[in-house]
C-alpha cells in the first residue's frame, strides 16, 4: 500500500496536476484558515475535482497559485507600488 501511495507523490511531484476542473473558490475565515495548508497562503483555496489536490488561489489575480514564491514576490512589488 505505500508503495502506491509513493508512487503516486513521485508522479504528482514530476508531472503535477494535469486537471483543468477546478471547485469554485473557497475562502475560510477565523481559526479554519490557518489549519489547511492551501488556504494558509491566501485565505481562498480551490479544489481539483478529478484529483482532489487543494490549491491556493489568488482573488485579486483570479488565478490558481502554483508557486507560493513568486506569489510573495509579487504581493512585495505590488506592496512597493502602493506606498
Amino acid at each position: 500500500m505505500w508503495k502506491v501511495i509513493m508512487f503516486a507523490k513521485l508522479v504528482d511531484v514530476l508531472f503535477g496536476c494535469r486537471h483543468a476542473r477546478f471547485s469554485f473558490p473557497v475562502t475560510i475565515r477565523g481559526a479554519k484558515a490557518r489549519r489547511l495548508e492551501a488556504a494558509a497562503l491566501t485565505g481562498t483555496y480551490v479544489v481539483c475535482l478529478d484529483c482532489g489536490r487543494e490549491f491556493p488561489y489568488d482573488w485579486q489575480g483570479m488565478t490558481i497559485i502554483t508557486s507560493p514564491e513568486r506569489h510573495r514576490e509579487r504581493l512585495a512589488q505590488l506592496a512597493k507600488h502602493v506606498a
